[in-house]
């Protein structure tokens, strides 16, 4: 049966950031919705250790959620359990936001913290080893590898830049790519051709990636030409083969680049008034815990500026457009 909520804001998506801004709102008085479609902690659940978060200096990534969840809940945030399907901003200023379990939220304003989602290998063994050797992200993960023998999955800037910058952990980095030339930049690859921890590995594709009780072991790897098969020992892989923002969400254009990342102003707020983003969907130089959370801290206090200006009708809160 459906239902339609009414609250000053709702927050779409979980993890950090979406955890810190319904704090933050909660603190402002808010009357606050977050939906996650599944337990709040976005990829901080899917993150072993984490170590470059102020404060901690070895955490869990579930602690670490688990903390922020809890934080959040103190100030008084309302946290639902709701597969969002759409975003769409109604002609007086005002956002409906649908689930799929029929429930419809109602705000004038709205934060986007849905993140993304990188591209997997799809292949055996990546998920029963991720955080256990496979990772998406070399300043999380990098220092859990130092004197270790890695592998890095991928062609473009970000497989060729995470290589150079994991050699200063590792003392072996293999590049693997499926093609005999990369993508990337020449001047990023003038890098890596350069540094002598690093060896390249073309027209290669990975099949399986093994391993026993203590993580990843090896990678089964196949010839894009030929077909062979070779194993390849690793103890770390990181995969940079593309990474997706969750921006289907909003059924409305949103000013984005060319990758589909969402442009906000210095309030975080988004093309569409009243629509504010912030963490891993919004273009940024550096995706990280630290900065998901900065990006928040600022959404939700220029959420609350932004609501009492259109409460008194300031120009600039665009009521009406």
């Amino acid at each position: 049966m459906s239902r339609t909520e009414e609250f000053e804001l709702i927050i779409v998506g979980g993890g950090p950031a979406g955890l810190c801004a319904a704090m933050y709102a909660g603190r402002g008085m808010l009357k606050t919705a977050l939906l996650e479609r599944g337990v709040p902690g976005g990829e901080l659940l899917n993150t072993e250790w984490i170590d470059d978060y102020p404060g901690f200096e070895h955490v869990l990534g579930r602690e670490l959620a688990q903390k922020m969840t809890a934080h959040a809940l103190v100030f008084g945030a309302e946290l639902r359990q709701e597969n969002v399907e759409s975003i769409v901003r109604r002609e007086g200023g005002v956002f409906e936001v649908a689930t799929t379990g029929g429930t419809t939220y109602e705000a004038p304003a709205v934060i986007l913290t849905a993140g993304g989602t990188p591209t997997k290998l799809d292949v055996p063994g990546e998920h029963e080893y991720a955080g256990r050797g496979v990772s998406y992200c070399a300043v999380c993960d990098g220092a859990f590898f130092k004197g270790d023998t890695i592998a890095v999955v991928g062609g473009g800037d970000a497989a060729v830049e995470e290589a150079d910058y994991l050699t200063r952990y590792a003392e072996k980095v293999y590049v693997i790519h499926r093609r005999d030339e990369f993508r990337a930049s020449r001047i990023l690859q003038e890098r890596l051709f350069a540094n002598p921890k690093i060896e390249v590995i073309w027209n290669k594709q990975v099949r399986e990636l093994g391993g026993g009780p203590a993580g990843l072991e090896s990678l089964l790897l196949e010839d894009t030409v030929t077909g062979d098969a070779q194993s390849l020992k690793a103890t770390g892989c990181f995969i940079f083969i593309g990474f997706r923002p969750n921006t289907g969400l909003i059924k409305q254009h949103v000013a984005h680049d060319a990758s589909g990342y969402v442009i906000t102003d210095d309030r975080m707020m988004t093309s569409i008034p009243g629509l504010f983003a912030a963490g891993d969907l919004r273009v940024q130089l550096t995706r990280q815990v630290t900065t998901a959370v900065g990006d928040a801290t600022t959404a939700a206090i220029a959420v609350e500026k932004f609501l009492k200006d259109r409460q008194a009708g300031v120009p600039g809160a665009k009521v009406g457009v």
